[in-house]
């Protein structure tokens, strides 16, 4: 695979960007089950295979995550050979000192060979510029190639948010202190 290239993104991306596919395949998914008891709370996660692949639709309407201006955001996009194939989404001030990771999309046919990875290497290194402490990554709880980016890059889980997206699904939170 050629180097991949990252950068800030410029308006002529936005096009590109907007026309990759945002929908991940998986045949896995984490089940959370909560139990409160004794005046104790409990998070249990289980990965569960599922008997056939399923397709995750991403959780927002993709035109607004670039139409939304009102953010104090960055955006950042991986190219191969000058071409846009994936991006990732950083927003401030959603929590103290902390660079939050909303969107991270790369191209299907390119997946699994290190963009995404790259992407939130720069992410981390972004975040120290700015004298951030930290990245959070948010994602749906059936994105399980998520969750293995995650993991895989030292991120750990650190909290949820139940019927968060409009889908109803469970926000997982991943977190790693900036070095």
């Amino acid at each position: 695979m050629p180097e991949i290239e990252v950068r800030p993104a410029v308006q002529n991306d936005i096009s590109h960007l907007i026309q990759i596919d945002h929908s991940v395949l998986t045949h896995y998914v984490w089940q959370m089950e909560r139990m409160v008891e004794d005046g104790q709370i409990r998070i249990h996660l289980r990965e569960i295979r599922l008997p056939r692949k399923i397709k995750l639709d991403y959780p927002y309407p993709v035109k607004k995550i670039f139409d939304d201006t009102t953010l104090n955001q960055t955006i950042i996009v991986a190219l191969l050979q000058n071409e846009p194939v994936g991006y990732i989404r950083l927003l401030e001030g959603r929590s103290p000192e902390s660079g939050w990771i909303r969107d991270l999309v790369v191209r299907p046919d390119i997946r699994q060979q290190g963009v995404g990875s790259v992407l939130v290497i720069a992410a981390n290194e972004w975040a120290a510029m700015n004298n951030l402490k930290r990245t959070i990554l948010e994602f749906q709880s059936k994105n399980h190639p998520a969750v293995k980016l995650a993991n895989k890059l030292g991120y750990e889980f650190c909290g949820y948010n139940d019927h968060y997206y409009p889908n109803q699904d469970i926000a997982f939170y991943y977190s790693r202190y900036v070095r």
